[in-house]
C-alpha cells in the first residue's frame, strides 16, 4: 500500500509540473530582454562613471547591464586635448562601428563636441578624436575579466571581447552616452 501511494503521489507531482514545462517557453520569452521581434532590447542611453571604471547600459530609464572598464592611462580629469591619454568627459553620442578595430570591435564617440572645440581652440591645442568604446583585441585579451585593473588605452574605454560583442549588439548608432568624473 505504501509503495502504491508512492506512485501515485509521483503521478500527481508529474500532473501538476507538466503544465509548468509545457508553458516555461512562453513564460522565458515574457520576462526575458526579447523583444516581440525576437531581438534585445536597445540601450537607449550609456553612462560612464569614471571614478568608479563602471559602464551602464540603460534602457527607459532602467539598467540592463554594467560593466568594468579600463580608462585612459591618465584617468583623472577630462580630456584637454590629443595625446593626453585621458577619456573626455561630457555628452556625446555612439555615431559610428569599426567591425575591422585592432581591438576587437570598437564604436566611436562623437568627442570632440562643441565646448570640447571651444576650449582646445582657445588652448590653441588639438583636440585629439578617436574616442572609442572597444575590447581588449589580441594585446591586452589574456588579462581577461581583469583587464580593468590597469589602465591601458589612449583615452578609450575598454571591455573585454566578450562584452564588446554584447554591447555591439546592444547599442545603435545615434544612442546618447555621458561621460561622467
Amino acid at each position: 500500500m505504501i509503495r502504491g501511494s508512492t506512485y501515485v503521489r509521483w503521478a500527481w507531482i508529474a500532473a501538476a509540473l507538466l503544465p509548468v514545462a509545457l508553458l516555461s517557453p512562453l513564460l522565458r520569452s515574457a520576462f526575458s530582454s526579447e523583444g516581440a521581434q525576437g531581438s534585445a532590447i536597445k540601450a537607449d542611453y550609456l553612462l560612464v562613471e569614471k571614478s568608479l571604471k563602471k559602464l551602464t547600459l540603460f534602457s527607459d530609464n532602467r539598467p540592463i547591464k554594467t560593466y568594468d572598464i579600463a580608462l585612459g592611462r591618465n584617468p583623472v580629469g577630462p580630456k584637454l586635448m590629443e595625446g593626453d591619454r585621458r577619456t573626455p568627459e561630457g555628452r556625446y553620442v555612439i555615431d559610428s562601428r569599426n567591425r575591422e578595430s585592432r581591438f576587437h570591435l570598437s564604436l566611436h564617440i562623437s568627442y570632440p563636441n562643441e565646448t570640447d572645440r571651444e576650449i582646445t581652440r582657445r588652448a590653441g591645442v588639438s583636440p585629439g578624436g578617436n574616442i572609442m568604446i572597444h575590447g581588449t583585441g589580441d594585446e591586452y585579451a589574456w588579462l581577461g575579466k581583469f583587464h580593468h585593473v590597469l589602465d591601458w588605452t589612449d583615452g578609450c574605454i575598454a571591455v573585454t571581447n566578450g562584452e564588446i560583442e554584447e554591447i555591439w549588439e546592444l547599442v545603435e548608432n545615434g544612442t546618447p552616452i555621458e561621460i561622467r568624473p
